[in-house]
């Protein structure tokens, strides 16, 4: 277990680098995004690292019940993913 949560830290290290770089790319470009938007933009790439993630598990996974698990979370974060 200790493996699945480096590696989960790890995502969200380059989550926050990428995004990092995708705020100074867009500054250098002039481009600005309202706060709401940069909000909105970081919570999209945090569910969709998330749902790579759960994907990985769901291939490694033996156990039945532990498959069933987290196919409802990746529903949840597609339906998260759908929303407005």
């Amino acid at each position: 277990m200790g493996d699945a949560g480096e590696g989960l830290v790890d995502a969200e290290d380059r989550l926050q680098e990428r995004l990092a770089e995708r705020q100074q790319q867009a500054e250098r470009k002039g481009e600005s995004r309202t706060p709401e938007e940069a909000e909105r933009e970081r919570k999209l790439s945090t569910l969709r690292m998330a749902r790579v993630e759960l994907a990985r598990q769901e291939a490694a996974t033996q156990n039945p019940v532990r498959r069933e698990q987290i196919r409802q979370a990746m529903a949840d974060l597609d339906r998260r993913l759908a929303e407005p």
